[in-house]
C-alpha cells in the first residue's frame, strides 16, 4: 500500500514537470486542454502497454505541431484538423517498419541532420509572428488587448520564464513554462485583465467536449511531413532516458516499439480533438533528479491527467490566461525550438561549405519563413509540411560531393 501511495506521489510530480508545455500547446492553438490531458494520459498508457510498461516516458503535447495545427484550423477547420493529426500518427508507424526493417541506418540515410536540422528550425520561426503578436495582444490583425498592458505582461512572463530555467535549482528548474504563467496570471490578475465569470460558472465536473473528425485528404497530406520531425525526436528523446536509467530501450523492448506506442498515442489525440503527443525532455529530467526509474510512476501521472481533463473548473481556469501572458512565453519558446534545429546542424558537424548541405538548408529556411505554398487542386501543401518534403528530395537528388572535388572548388574560388 505504500509503496503505491508513494508511486502516485511520484507520478503527481511528474504531471507537475510536465504540465506548464502540456497545457501550453492546445491554448495556443484554439484546441481545448481537457483533450490535451486526456490524450497525453490515455497516449501514455497506449505506449506502456505497447511497450510491456518497461520504459520510464510519459508523452505530452507536442510544439512541432504548433504553426500547422494554427493553419489547418484556419484552412480546413476542426474537424479537417482532427483528422490531419489521426493521419499524422501513421508516419510513426512508416519509421518504425524501417527501423524494424533495416535499422536506424536508414532513417539516417532518408533523414540525416541537414534534412532535420532546418526542419526544426522552420518549426520555431515559421510562427515567431504569433508569439509577438500575442506578446502585444494582436489577434487576426486586431488590437485585442491594451497595448502597454500586453506589453507589460509578456515581459514578466517570459522574465520569469528566463529566470526560472537559468537560475533555479532542482526540481524548479524543470516547470519555466509553468512558473512563468504562474506568475503572469497572478499580475494580470492585479491588472484587472482576468475573466473570473466563466470560472465561477464552470461545473467541477464537466465531460470535455468532442468533436467529430472530418475526412479531409489535404489536411492529412498536410500533417504526415510534420510528424518525421518530432518522431525522430522521440528516438533521441529513447535514447536520452537510457542514459539517464542505464538501460538500452532501442533493443529492448525496441525502438520500433516505442515508435508504434508514440503513433498510437498520436492518432488517439488527435480523434478526440488534442494535439499530438511526444517524449518530454522536462520528464527525463525529472527521472534524472529523482532516480525513480520505475515505469509505473509514469501510468499514475497518465491516470491524474485523465482525470484532470474532467475538472471544468481547472479547464475554465487554464482558458482564462491571458494571451500576452502566452505570448511572452512563446518569444522564448519558439526561438528555443529554432536554436535546437541549429544545435542538431552544429553537433552534426554538417559543412556549409559543400554546395548542396548550403542548398538544402537555404531552400528549407527561405520556403519555410516566406510561407512559400504548393497548391495543386484542392491540395496545398506550405509551412513544415512543404519544407520536410523539399528537404528529403534534395538530399536525395543532389550529389554528394568527394573531399578532391571540394579541395578543387575551394581552390577556384581562391
Amino acid at each position: 500500500m505504500f509503496q503505491h501511495l508513494k508511486q502516485a506521489v511520484s507520478g503527481a510530480q511528474i504531471l507537475f514537470v510536465a504540465f506548464g508545455a502540456l497545457v501550453l500547446v492546445p491554448l495556443l492553438t484554439g484546441l481545448n486542454p481537457a483533450m490535451a490531458l486526456l490524450g497525453a494520459g490515455v497516449g501514455t498508457l497506449m505506449f506502456q502497454v505497447v511497450t510491456g510498461f518497461s520504459v520510464p516516458i510519459f508523452l505530452g503535447s507536442s510544439f512541432a505541431f504548433i504553426g500547422p495545427i494554427i493553419y489547418s484550423m484556419q484552412t480546413w477547420g476542426m474537424g479537417a484538423t482532427m483528422f490531419g493529426l489521426f493521419c499524422a500518427g501513421f508516419m510513426y508507424f512508416v519509421v518504425a517498419a524501417i527501423v524494424r526493417w533495416r535499422g536506424m541506418e536508414m532513417v539516417n540515410r532518408l533523414l540525416p541532420p541537414v534534412v532535420i536540422g532546418p526542419v526544426i528550425m522552420i518549426i520555431g520561426l515559421s510562427v515567431a509572428g504569433a508569439a509577438s503578436n500575442m506578446a502585444m495582444g494582436r489577434a487576426g490583425g486586431q488590437q485585442i488587448m491594451p497595448y502597454d498592458s500586453s506589453l507589460i505582461l509578456a515581459a514578466i512572463s517570459l522574465t520569469t520564464t528566463i529566470i526560472v530555467s537559468i537560475f533555479a535549482r532542482g526540481m524548479f528548474r524543470l516547470v519555466p513554462i509553468l512558473a512563468g504563467v504562474t506568475v503572469g496570471y497572478i499580475v494580470a490578475a492585479f491588472m484587472g485583465m482576468v475573466d473570473f465569470a466563466k470560472i465561477a460558472n464552470a461545473p467541477w465536473f464537466a465531460i470535455p467536449e468532442f468533436h467529430s473528425p472530418e475526412v479531409n485528404w489535404a489536411a492529412a497530406l498536410f500533417m504526415l511531413p510534420v510528424a518525421i520531425a518530432p518522431a525522430i525526436e522521440h528516438i533521441g528523446g529513447v535514447m536520452a532516458i537510457g542514459g539517464v536509467t542505464g538501460k538500452d530501450y532501442t533493443k529492448t523492448p525496441g525502438l520500433h516499439r516505442t515508435l508504434a506506442g508514440d503513433g498510437l498515442g498520436v492518432c488517439f489525440a488527435g480523434m478526440v480533438g488534442g494535439p499530438p503527443v511526444t517524449t518530454y525532455a522536462e520528464v527525463t529530467g525529472a527521472v534524472m533528479i529523482t532516480r525513480n526509474f520505475n515505469p509505473r510512476v509514469m501510468t499514475w501521472a497518465a491516470i491524474f491527467a485523465i482525470c484532470m481533463a474532467f475538472f471544468g473548473k481547472f479547464n475554465a481556469l487554464l482558458q482564462s490566461i491571458p494571451m500576452p501572458v502566452m505570448g511572452g512565453i512563446m518569444v522564448l519558446l519558439f526561438g528555443t525550438i529554432a536554436s535546437l534545429g541549429l544545435k542538431t546542424l552544429i553537433e552534426a558537424k554538417v559543412d556549409l561549405m559543400q554546395p548542396r548541405n548550403l542548398v538544402i538548408i537555404s531552400v528549407v529556411l527561405t520556403a519555410g519563413i516566406g510561407a512559400l505554398e504548393l497548391k495543386i487542386g484542392s491540395f496545398s501543401l506550405v509551412g513544415v509540411g512543404l519544407c520536410s518534403v523539399l528537404a528529403i528530395l534534395l538530399n536525395l537528388v543532389l550529389p554528394v560531393q568527394s573531399p578532391s572535388h571540394q579541395g578543387i572548388e575551394e581552390g577556384r574560388d581562391i
